[in-house]
């Protein structure tokens, strides 16, 4: 494990993987090292041909914390990682991850390319508007105490069965998943109102993958294309049979063939 210093004197904590062009790996909810093997694997297999960074995001795993929580924060993390790579590097994004390189991109961080995996903006008001009223509820629980409620409440937001949940609950992992229900709050504040940012999305002038899943529903399709028609150089790319929790077998591919300068 290696760390940098953000700008505001937080430490991130990384593993590094390979050597070559640097690739930035950034996670969704949940994510971080300690809990997210899948995103290790992607990042042993994409190590054949790049430097990778696989990081704990701020308020995850080893990674400090500093309130009050800003996404331009994380962008701060993300270009003191960038820095120590070689001042520049390519970008992957998963899901929430996504929307938080987006703004990393828009804000001219030295990002050289950038990938994203199903970032969930909606075009849809109605389901905008739940989303909205999620994260209200997240704040309130946040707010007092209940983080085992809170990361409930993301799971079953996020499509989880009660079920599958409730007996979640009772086994040692979810320590875990609670220790880490704050930051959800800071993925609701990366995703903004939810809508598709093409405004911001327009000024990202790097070459950019917008990634789905074959398997995935189609309203996320409909993101991915609206994403990439916004901005200015990008490529679309299905992966066929794989939802949301793609496969690091499937993925690696399709980015070492972006990535590759």
């Amino acid at each position: 494990m290696d760390k940098v210093t953000s700008r505001d004197g937080t430490e991130i904590a990384f593993d590094r993987y390979g050597a070559g062009p640097a690739v930035i790996l950034v996670g969704g909810a949940f994510q971080h090292r300690a809990m997210d093997p899948q995103t290790k694997q992607l990042a042993e297999l994409l190590a054949a041909s790049f430097d990778v960074i696989h990081y704990d995001r701020r308020g995850r795993g080893d990674s400090g914390d500093t309130l009050p929580y800003a996404i331009e924060r994380e962008v701060e993390d993300l270009a003191a990682l960038i820095d120590g790579a070689g001042r520049s590097a390519s970008v992957f994004g998963m899901s929430s991850g996504g929307a938080l390189v987006l703004e990393a991109a828009a804000s001219a961080l030295p990002i050289t390319k950038l990938a994203l995996y199903e970032p969930p903006f909606n075009l849809e008001a109605g389901r905008r508007s739940a989303m909205m009223d999620y994260s209200r509820q997240l704040t309130t629980l946040l707010a007092e105490g209940r983080r085992g409620d809170a990361a409930a409440l993301a799971m079953t937001t996020f499509g989880a069965p009660h079920e599958m949940v409730d007996g979640m609950r009772h086994a040692p992992v979810w320590a875990m998943f609670e220790s880490v229900a704050p930051t959800l709050a800071y993925d609701a504040a990366a995703m903004g109102d939810y809508s598709v940012p093409t405004g911001r999305a327009q000024s990202i002038t790097a070459p950019t993958l917008i990634l789905d899943g074959g398997a995935s529903p189609e309203w996320l399709r409909d993101v991915a294309d609206a994403l990439a028609n916004a901005l200015p150089s990008a490529q679309r790319r299905t992966l066929e049979g794989q939802t949301h929790e793609v496969s690091p077998e499937v993925l690696a591919p399709a980015l070492q063939a972006f990535f590759i300068p």
